[in-house]
């Protein structure tokens, strides 16, 4: 530093990512002196010099040298530009996700053990080949089951990433029972093994999937492939962890089925646990179904959006596979209409660049999109569709609404077409109000986790106009 009226002044300063900036003065013998104050997270503390170029044959101390074991460690198994690089529910998530990778570990140490038990691992009687042709099956049968489960819900994991975190975890505890209690049912080992495969197949593929999906929510500096590859390093530092209580572990349970058993539920249990902590953590920013629904209904009720955390504190888990409202975005138009009456019923009304069908017997929802649809368009046919469905529910409601729903339990359901023609003109006033909300409480409307289809179309509102 250099005195400037009384007072020092910092030749030069710097920070690492949004840490506290540290400022550097000019030692006696020329060397540059660094002040430790944007170093503290990393656990760094006290002043180190850096000596001019040269000097002591060129090999000067270095900020980086100074730094302590601790900031090694954290850059080890961190992202860079950690914790500005990643979402804000990067650690309490990782925390648990490490908590229930332990857990895991843990019950798979005994699962392996009594698959090996139940094979004929240590029984001289047992046959080479017949252990082979159970295991060929096994692993068989695993992969067929990975590739239908891939087809069957693949588009799906999007939608509801944490949902399916958790079905795929919970689903895995479950595997590993069948693979526990098969060397006690020997009759039924080859076909319980088969089973518990399948269902590890599947956990595997929903699992690798919405871990993918989480890393896109996690990185914030197009940095996909260092969240994953930090995430793996983690995870093998907690197996490698595992693997050696495993070691120890074993040897005391081996000999005793049911303490062997005990284990592993008091196992599960943390499991479960973690797992629904480490889901509960995340605060997901673009909307799907769910929480379009949960802040669509505050906002309808009272008038507010509620923000990303809010939302996503309140969104079901374990129901969230199983919407009372059936809606279908993105449907075909030839499963809509079959004739010239119908077109025209349905676009009636539409000007938008997406056609509704309400069916309120059947609480469904089919939304045809244009070829020109985009997020907002999407958006909007969801909210259309989801307005209608609290036009069957109770609660309140704004006046129009509340008007609209009045009609609806009191006229006949021939009546839903001009109830989905009147819900347009509210949406024209309430929908430019919800987004403007969602923006300005921090959901990302620009994209969004709502599942739909690939159909697309076009159609004429007037014989006068082409739309589209």
């Amino acid at each position: 530093m250099v005195q400037n009226a009384g007072i020092e002044v910092a030749l030069c300063s710097e920070q690492f990512g949004s840490g506290a900036a540290r400022g550097c003065r000019a030692a006696a013998d020329g060397s540059l002196q660094w002040e430790a104050g944007g170093w503290h997270w990393w656990g760094f503390s006290g002043v180190f010099s850096v000596k001019p170029e040269g000097r002591d044959g060129g090999r000067g101390g270095t900020p980086g040298a100074a730094s302590s074991p601790l900031s090694g460690l954290l850059a080890v198994f961190l992202p860079q530009g950690f914790p500005d690089s990643v979402s804000p529910d990067y650690l309490p998530y990782q925390l648990w996700d490490s908590v229930q990778a332990f857990a895991s570990s843990l019950s798979g140490a005994l699962a392996t053990q009594a698959v090996l038990l139940g094979i004929g691992v240590g029984n001289a009687k047992a046959s080479v080949s017949a252990a082979t042709a159970t295991w060929l099956v096994k692993d068989s049968t695993g992969m067929l089951g990975r590739i239908v489960f891939a087809w069957w819900k693949g588009s799906k994991l999007d939608c509801n990433a944490k949902q399916w975190r958790l079905f795929a975890d919970i689903l895995n505890d479950v595997a590993m029972f069948l693979e526990i209690m098969a060397p006690i049912f020997p009759i039924c080992f080859a076909i319980t093994v088969c089973t518990s495969n399948l269902a590890k197949c599947v956990v595997s593929v929903a699992g690798g999937a919405t871990r993918a999906a989480l890393t896109m929510h996690q990185a914030r500096r197009n940095n996909m492939a260092d969240v994953s590859a930090k995430d793996s390093s983690q995870e093998t530092l907690v197996n490698l962890a595992g693997l050696l209580v495993s070691l120890l572990m074993l040897p005391m349970v081996s000999d005793c089925p049911s303490l062997s058993l005990g284990c592993f539920f008091l196992l599960t249990a943390l499991h479960i646990y973690a797992n629904y902590r480490a889901v509960r953590a995340l605060v997901m920013e673009t909307l799907n179904e769910g929480r379009l629904w949960l802040v669509l209904k505050h906002f309808l009720q009272k008038g507010e959006v509620l923000n990303p955390t809010s939302a996503n504190q309140m969104e079901p888990l374990w129901t969230g596979f199983w919407p009372s409202l059936s809606l279908s975005l993105g449907v075909p138009l030839h499963c809509l209409v079959s004739s010239v009456s119908e077109l025209q019923q349905l676009i009636d009304g539409h000007q938008e660049p997406y056609l509704l069908r309400w069916d309120p017997s059947r609480n469904q929802i089919q939304v045809v999109l244009s070829q020109t649809a985009g997020p907002e368009t999407v958006l909007r046919a969801a909210t259309h569709g989801l307005v209608l469905g609290a036009l069957k529910q109770d609660g309140p409601l704004p006046g129009e609404l509340e008007e609209l729903r009045n009609q609806l339990q009191a006229g006949p359901e021939k009546d839903c077409w001009v109830i989905v023609k009147e819900t347009h003109q509210v949406l024209d006033k309430l929908f430019p109000k919800f987004l403007k909300g969602l923006q300005d409480a921090g959901w990302k409307t620009e994209k969004h986790q709502l599942e739909v289809d690939e159909w697309r179309a076009t159609w004429l509102l007037s014989p006068e106009k082409k739309v589209l």
